[in-house]
């Protein structure tokens, strides 16, 4: 340890200039070596425990011009190095690129550039449909230029027919008067050309709906109809279609109900069924449906004879279920149930409806029908009693829907307490006449010589009551009897249900209550 502290060590980093002879036998290390190197060295010879091996590498190292390289990614510092870069001008620090190991990157530079470049020919698309609509409603807009406005008509319904921004931005241009206006021409091509351009531009679109019968189309559109030239097929079906769309929205029901539209669907509607086109007729028992939603259009549908045409027709299963939709909503009304129930043969039908078991939507909307007229009147229950709606009900309890079973469960109830009542009051009046009447052979017969005469009024009475009851049993009876007859080919995979199997087992023979 005491050669650690010698003065060899001394002279490596010391730089005294002196003038004593023994100067020039030192060398000078401070200029090749930088403050921290020359530390560190300096630090690692003179560390305790440092042997004289220790310093012979150390100063090895010196000699060799080398520094050991104590982390691979730092490079080796020799003196040389050191003395190069010192003496050789600090050249700015290059920015190096690192490589790029993987696409990912380039696959999102390549799909940013193409939303890019997407969202450039959206905008353009747009742009360009924005010019053609402004050119198409310039042309509907030119005065005395009937063919141009008819091809732009024509184009006014090719671009709405799939696009509702088309029907949006060209109605903001002023669209729709323009093509109301041209309603009154007296060309056929370009009254079929707004018909259907007007019909495009309201589907899905209540704006436009109002729009066009405030500009009142629904007027021009009955016009044309009783112009003495009579419409084509085409035209009467396009202006259909106008009012079954038009009549969807609900603040232009009344408006349409009250400017004569319903006797010309009426018209419609019993013309198209002598003939096969099935649509005109779908689309004129649907725009009929939507003006009966409005209580205020009940009178028009009752004046137009309607009803008893919707009765008859009943028996055609394309149609009879929008039928009876129609006719729930004219029995929602006291002049539309009387309408209903002076309609010739209404109740039979109705219970005929009743029996449909191949159509449940019919039997739910036909019970409905008779569920309300049977709340609201005791003469409609007794014209229902009367055409056997008791055995249909029990029937409809038992294999109907559940909906249906429902209703007709809420029908009996209806027509067991109001014929409860009845039996009541007759009841009722007949007892305090016995309790005061004489009985014959009794010992107060003699006190009462008109005894006779009463008894045999009571007597007659409930003969009478009997008769009538009689009569009751023997008309369900027979109902019953016809309707069995009728269904009595079940098929052979016919499989009843469990509830079915313990009803008919737990039955009597017992007419069932009403």
């Amino acid at each position: 340890m005491a050669k650690c502290q010698r003065n060899d060590i001394e002279s490596i980093f010391l730089d005294r200039p002196s003038n004593a002879t023994t100067a020039g036998n030192y060398f000078r290390l401070w200029t090749a070596f930088s403050g921290a190197a020359l530390r560190r060295k300096i630090f690692d010879a003179v560390s305790c425990g440092a042997s004289s091996r220790h310093r012979h590498q150390l100063m090895q190292e010196v000699l060799n011009d080398t520094v050991p390289q104590p982390q691979p990614p730092p490079p080796t510092t020799t003196i040389k190095s050191v003395l190069k870069e010192s003496n050789e001008p600090k050249k700015p620090d290059k920015v190096v690129k690192k490589p790029n190991n993987n696409g990912k990157s380039e696959k999102l530079a390549d799909l940013l550039n193409l939303a890019e470049a997407e969202t450039d020919a959206e905008t353009k698309k747009k742009v360009e449909a924005l010019e053609e609509f402004k050119r198409v409603v310039k042309e509907l807009q030119v005065e005395e230029e009937e063919e141009m406005k008819r091809k732009a008509a024509s184009r006014v319904r090719l671009l709405t027919k799939e696009d509702s921004e088309a029907r949006v931005t060209l109605a903001m241009l002023g669209a729709i008067p323009p093509l109301v206006a041209m309603l009154d021409f007296e060309d056929f091509d370009s009254q079929i050309a707004s018909l259907y351009a007007l019909l495009n531009l309201g589907i899905g679109n209540d704006a436009n709906k109002a729009a066009i019968v405030k500009a009142g189309a629904v007027h021009k559109m009955l016009k044309l109809i009783e112009s003495p030239n009579a419409p084509s097929h085409e035209a009467s079906d396009a202006i259909v279609a106008n009012f079954l769309g038009l009549s969807a929205l609900d603040s232009n029901k009344p408006n349409i109900g009250s400017s004569g539209a319903v006797p010309f669907l009426v018209k419609t509607l019993k013309i198209l069924d002598r003939k096969s086109r099935c649509q005109a007729r779908q689309d004129a028992l649907g725009a009929l449906y939507n003006l009966s939603i409005s209580p205020s259009n009940i009178s028009f549908i009752l004046e137009s004879d309607l009803i008893p045409f919707l009765l008859n027709a009943l028996g055609d299963m394309e149609v009879s279920e929008r039928i009876l939709s129609i006719l729930s909503n004219v029995v929602s009304t006291p002049e539309g149930r009387k309408g209903v129930s002076i309609a010739t043969e209404a109740f039979p039908i109705l219970v005929d409806v009743l029996n449909w078991t191949d159509s449940p939507g019919c039997q739910e909307k036909a019970s409905y029908i008779v569920m309300v007229m049977a709340h609201k009147a005791y003469g409609y229950r007794q014209a229902m009693i009367e055409a056997g709606i008791v055995s249909s009900l029990l029937e409809l309890t038992l294999l109907g829907s559940t909906l249906a079973q429902k209703r007709a469960s809420r029908i009996l109830e209806v027509l067991r307490v109001d014929k409860g009542k009845q039996v009541s009051e007759n009841f009722g009046g007949n007892m305090s006449a016995a309790v005061s009447a004489p009985i014959c052979g009794s010992s107060s017969s003699s006190t009462n010589p008109n005894g006779q005469a009463c008894f045999v009024e009571e007597v007659g009475m409930m003969s009478e009551e009997k008769k009538a009851v009689k009569q009751l049993v023997q008309r369900s009876l027979q109902n019953n009897m016809r309707r069995i007859v009728d269904r009595a080919n079940f098929p052979q995979d016919f499989v009843p249900s469990e509830r079915f199997k313990s009803l008919t087992a737990s039955s009597t023979s017992k007419s069932l209550p009403f």
